[in-house]
Formats: structure tokens, C-alpha cells, sequence
């Protein structure tokens, strides 16, 4: 089963928000310094060159004992398109886009 660690990311004003419930502040930094996973600054960056588009929100968890990066982009032509990210590689695991209606 999934373990969601809540990270979510918004982008405002040109900055990156983030908000954490209690105590999953203190598991991605463990798992940042013990080099588990990417920063979240670098793996935005690679998403934003290989994938335009404005983010709109970003969630680390635990899927089956590896930390993966979801991330949700709304790209110009107004379709969605949802990453996962391996977060210690920074490797796209899954692509999926839901076309504007």
C-alpha cells in the first residue's frame, strides 16, 4: 500500500511553497541527507526542461520501500500531465496526460 508523506508544492509568485503535516517535514530531510532522494529543487528543474509547463503540485511517498516524486504539471495547451519520478534517480517511472475538455 501506498505511503503518502504529503508533500505538497505550489508554485507562487515565481517561488515554490511547500506545505508538510507534522513530522513528514523531518522524513524527507533524513531521507535528502541520507541520500535517498534528489532535492526538490533539482528534480524541478529537469521536469521543467523536459516537460513545460507550470507546477501545480508535487507529493513524495513511499511506494514499495522506494521514495518516488509525483508531480503535476498544467502544460500551455491546458491538458494535465502527472509524473512519477524515481526520487533518488530522478528517472520518470510513469507519464500520464488527461487532456483539457
Amino acid at each position: 500500500m501506498k505511503r503518502q508523506l504529503a508533500i505538497l508544492a505550489l508554485i507562487l509568485a515565481g517561488g515554490t511553497g511547500l506545505a508538510l503535516a507534522s513530522g513528514d517535514h523531518d522524513r524527507a530531510r533524513e531521507a535528502l541527507q541520507a541520500g535517498q532522494i534528489l532535492p526538490l529543487r533539482q528534480v524541478l528543474d529537469a521536469v521543467e526542461r523536459e516537460h513545460p509547463g507550470q507546477v501545480m503540485e508535487v507529493e513524495l511517498e513511499r511506494e514499495h520501500g522506494a521514495w518516488v516524486y509525483e508531480i503535476k504539471l498544467l502544460r500551455s495547451d491546458g491538458s494535465l500531465l502527472k509524473l512519477e519520478l524515481d526520487a533518488h534517480s530522478g528517472a520518470v517511472l510513469r507519464s500520464r496526460e488527461k487532456e483539457k475538455h
